[in-house]
């Protein structure tokens, strides 16, 4: 299968259907299909073809879109841009991947002078929009018009589509490799739960960088859905747009879900349209999703579980188990059973299955499971070992395959969405001069699902105001990776083998919470 297979299904069966929304730009499925078409063939007469790397840095919008299809068209690589890292993490991310192009927005244009120094490698740099050049930047809108379409170049099934980054457990954001066919395949899993049904609006709430979206994308394009593009993330902004263009769809973290759920004048807008709410990529507590069922009494909520390096999807919980019968089970407090693509299994130490009901490792292989991580060949033997996606997630499984985390083995933060490994965030904290040693830890949070709490051992005669470690952090990594909290401690606890027993250190704040770490 092909990315962009969905687009050509479109156009074929509904061409002047309205294909993409946003603010004031709207445009059907065959306007849609010319400009990616002549996209494609600006990128190709630049030698941005099959194989090339081309990375994508904005807010959520209908260009956003079209880069996908056209650099997929084309066969390049898309690379999408986490816009909330620091300029080093972006120049990082688009040195690791080789990245010839990028591709930026107006809210991103004063970046350009550091990724020039930065990026030896990158040749071309787009603006979205733009009907004029300007010096050497070139706006889409005046490549699209004076280029001539480009043929398909056939880059699909096991032909890389994109590199999408994540959190390093060494402070090394990974590269995530997904072909074409590992996207189709989460994106027809998660259509075969009843989402986005012919005909749909499609609203995209989470940004187009992340995975979780992506998937979203995947799925409106293979079905041939409407998408509606929020720029940014704000409850009335997403209610306003509910009303105004009949969403039926969209995807969201439980942070905005909580947002939504209990904006005050929610009542005043018309939600009629929406038939289904999906969530995932953080913990979403069974109060909040009670709040929201209320809140939405005729809309289903889905469950997905998932990460990047499968294609964002393991496990869903459909919208007829978000119900707690009387005397039944509680499934709210479940990820979901596996998907129609995916196996899964929970295993000890040694890989060796657990009796059910027992805590064990979830290992999942299928189609959607990545292709390893560019260029880290040893952390994609650790983590595919055996042919098994290791997640690092620790779970237990019911008698009818109800899949319910309890824990990560994996020291990863989940805030608002995001991944969050800790050992980068301890790297930033361990430069401070006041720091002797210290530990990162997640701890729960209403609206964010989790936020970062460090511990901190001082080195003798130092003080440290949390005010001064997050100004210092900053410098350092991302803002949503900085420390929300701080205790200093007079050490740290410690295992038998001198491991940091982060456990002990999550223990007090997540006991007795109505749901784990997950």
């Amino acid at each position: 299968m092909q990315f962009t297979q969905g687009l050509e299904r479109a156009v074929q069966q509904h061409p002047d259907m309205t294909a993409t929304i946003c603010g004031s730009r709207s445009q059907t499925f065959a306007q849609l299909s010319a400009r990616t078409k002549q996209l494609a063939g600006a990128f190709a007469a630049r030698g941005l073809s099959k194989g090339s790397r081309l990375a994508v840095l904005a807010l959520n919008c209908d260009y956003y879109l079209e880069v996908y299809l056209a650099t997929s068209w084309a066969g390049g690589i898309i690379v999408p841009v986490n816009f909330r890292w620091s300029p080093s993490e972006i120049a990082y991310s688009l040195n690791d991947a080789a990245c010839q192009a990028i591709v930026v927005d107006q809210h991103h244009i004063a970046l350009i002078p550091t990724l020039r120094q930065q990026c030896p490698d990158l040749k071309h740099i787009f603006l979205m929009g733009g009907s004029e050049d300007s010096g050497d930047i070139l706006g889409l809108d005046a490549l699209i018009h004076a280029s001539e379409p480009l043929p398909n170049a056939g880059a699909g099934g096991n032909d890389l589509l994109g590199i999408f980054y994540t959190g390093g457990t060494t402070g090394r954001p990974k590269g995530v490799m997904l072909s074409h066919a590992n996207l189709c395949s989460s994106g027809l899993s998660m259509l075969a739960e009843g989402v986005f049904n012919e005909g749909g609006v499609g609203l995209h709430v989470a940004p187009m960088f992340h995975l979780a979206d992506m998937l979203m994308t995947m799925c409106l394009v293979l079905r041939g859905c409407t998408h509606v593009m929020l720029p940014a993330f704000s409850p009335d902004a997403v209610l306003d747009h509910v009303a105004r263009h009949r969403v039926t769809d969209t995807l969201v973290v439980p942070a905005m879900l909580q947002a939504i759920t209990d904006h005050p004048s929610i009542s005043d807008f018309n939600t009629s349209s929406l038939c289904n709410i999906l969530y995932g990529a953080s913990p979403a507590s069974e109060t909040l999703l009670r709040r929201t069922m209320a809140a939405f009494p005729g809309v289903r909520l889905t469950q997905g579980y998932g990460m990047t390096e499968s294609a964002a999807f393991i496990c869903a919980l459909p919208w007829h188990q978000h119900v707690v019968a009387e005397g039944g089970p509680n499934r709210l407090r479940a990820a979901g059973r596996s998907t129609f693509d995916v196996h899964l299994r929970i295993v000890d130490s040694d890989d060796r299955e657990v009796p059910r009901g027992e805590v064990g490792e979830i290992i999942v292989k299928g189609p959607n499971v990545m292709q390893g991580y560019y260029n880290m060949p040893d952390a994609t033997a650790e983590t595919l070992r055996g042919g098994w996606l290791h997640t690092g997630d620790m779970a237990w499984m019911d008698e009818e395959g109800y899949v319910y985390i309890v824990d990560r083995a994996k020291d990863m933060i989940i805030s608002g969405g995001e991944n969050i490994y800790s050992a980068e965030v301890e790297n930033a904290v361990a430069s401070h001069p006041a720091v002797a040693a210290n530990a990162v830890i997640g701890i729960p949070h209403e609206q964010m699902g989790e936020t970062v709490h460090v511990a901190v051992v001082l080195r003798p005669g130092c003080t440290l105001e949390l005010d001064a470690l997050q100004s210092h952090c900053r410098t350092l990594v991302a803002g949503y990776k900085v420390p929300r909290s701080m205790e200093i401690m007079p050490g740290l606890p410690l295992s038998g083998a001198g491991k940091i027993l982060k456990t002990q250190l999550r223990e007090p704040f997540w006991k007795g919470l109505d749901r784990a770490v997950s």
